[in-house]
């Protein structure tokens, strides 16, 4: 079995060599990944991945290979094999028989762990244990507002609580389509940089130009001081989630921004929805792999322009209560309206880019939400002329 997934990473254009293979068998016969598909996946990229900009390819080829298998650390292993079981699909607009109504996070995770330990067998197309195709606040392939989807795929883009997520992705760096409109666009920023005292080693093309047309022609260079990058940029990125289907447009600014050479200092961070009590250094937010907000707060000082990249819609619970926060085991004590509220009082200069199309604000699932930290920060669409104007809205005094 696991030959064959060697040479289909090695079809897909990963170069491992034979060398780092028996690495990571001898890695597997010491037992470093126990019987966890999560911690195999890990062990997998540490050993064979020599480049981050290898990550999209192998995490293509590792769910290609592995598609289907399910090892959570949360739920017992009979759980899954109910849920990935002869699944019927629910319709979408299908609503009726709701669970008793839409309840409360607290009383959501109460009901959760009640389920475990109760539930003996599979369950389809009811409306309260954990199953498929049904109006259970549980499971997945059915319907309900608010629920906490086990395993499956998002569809409505509601769910309050994620068991059991699974995403192998990551930004690619070796996108070029549109990459350069969005670096011209925050070659913009310079705007922002101040000529430094010094000797005049520059040359002014405009002014040379303009010299040269005023001496008949005959060549007159014009020289000045160079510019120094004063420009802070602080971005802040929505990863996973409802966010992956705009993750090719989210790569291309990520790109275009990890290869500007337009800022003195520039800090990239992730989060999932909304803010809470840590920032993920990458984008798969995952447990310990994260600073401290209040770090971030303390450390970065007032002068950072801030960009936030993301979708802003979430269940109402994960913006606005205590214990929001749509990862199991990860309770916040101030709500994330309460953290991004903290962003603005500290970096004025903030903008928001929405991939949503601006026409869709106002009816897209989520729609309340979207709208509150609109009212916190300026708002743009992630185009590219949403990102110019959003630069515009960088560069004013006020």
């Amino acid at each position: 079995m696991f030959i064959t997934f060697f040479y289909l990473l090695r079809a897909r254009g990963l170069k491992v060599s034979l060398n780092e293979w028996m690495v990571l068998m001898e890695a597997l016969d010491k037992g470093l990944c126990k019987a966890s598909l999560l911690d195999f996946y890990h062990l997998c990229r540490s050993v064979l991945v020599k480049s981050e900009a290898d990550y999209d390819k192998f995490d293509m080829a590792f769910a290609e290979f592995f598609q289907g298998i399910e090892s959570p650390e949360d739920l017992p292993e009979e759980f899954w094999d109910w849920l990935n079981k002869d699944v019927k699909v629910r319709d979408i607009n299908d609503k009726n028989m709701l669970d008793d109504y839409v309840l409360e996070l607290e009383e959501l995770m109460k009901r959760f762990r009640e389920r475990i330990e109760e539930q003996k067998e599979r369950h389809d197309g009811g409306n309260y244990w954990i199953g498929t195709g049904g109006t259970s606040t549980m499971g997945h392939s059915g319907y309900h507002e608010r629920g906490i989807r086990v395993g499956g795929e998002g569809r409505h883009k509601t769910a309050v609580q994620i068991a059991g997520e699974r995403n192998f992705r990551d930004f690619r760096q070796d996108n070029i389509l549109d990459t350069r409109q969005f670096q011209m666009a925050f070659r913009k920023l310079r705007q922002f940089s101040s000529k430094v005292e010094g000797a005049k080693t520059e040359l002014d093309i405009e002014k040379t130009i303009d010299e040269t047309c005023d001496n008949a022609g005959r060549l007159k260079l014009v020289w000045d001081r160079p510019r120094k990058n004063t420009v802070k940029l602080l971005i802040l990125f929505d990863a996973d989630g409802s966010m992956m289907p705009y993750s090719r447009l989210c790569s291309q600014l990520f790109q275009a921004v990890s290869n500007a050479n337009h800022f003195k200092d520039l800090k990239v961070y992730y989060f999932h929805n909304c803010i809470y009590e840590h920032l993920y250094t990458t984008p798969h937010c995952r447990r310990g792999e994260w600073v401290d907000t209040e770090w971030v707060l303390s450390n970065l000082k007032s002068e950072y322009k801030v960009i936030f990249v993301g979708d802003g819609t979430m269940a109402p619970s994960e913006l606005m209560s205590k214990g929001g926060n749509c990862y199991i085991g990860l309770y916040n004590e101030v709500p994330g309206i309460e953290w991004l509220k903290k962003f603005k009082k500290k970096y004025s200069k903030s903008v928001w880019l929405n991939p949503i199309p601006e026409r869709e604000w106002e009816y897209t699932y989520g729609s309340p939400t979207l709208l509150k930290i609109k009212e916190i920060f300026p708002m743009f669409e992630l185009t590219i002329d949403g990102l110019e104007a959003s630069i515009k809205k960088l560069l004013v005094s006020r």
